[in-house]
């Protein structure tokens, strides 16, 4: 059995790392690559895991839909 962390498609690390990003500045974490993450709430961490995999169901309802 694969590692929960290994990605399906290891081509899609650096957008997924730019969506994850851009995610964390959408919700006033501006230095989110360069934060100690350690320091954040589990709370604050799991808004941008959890916002982001919200716009990830968002895009792939879209792409299924014919919508853009």
């Amino acid at each position: 059995m694969a590692s929960k962390n290994t990605k399906v498609v290891p081509e899609a690390k650096a957008a997924l790392n730019q969506m994850k990003l851009e995610t964390a500045n959408e919700l006033g974490l501006s230095n989110y690559e360069s934060m100690d993450k350690g320091n954040l709430s589990a709370r604050q961490n799991g808004y941008v895991g959890g916002y982001m995999t919200k716009k990830l169901v968002e895009m792939a309802e879209n792409q299924m839909s014919g919508k853009k």
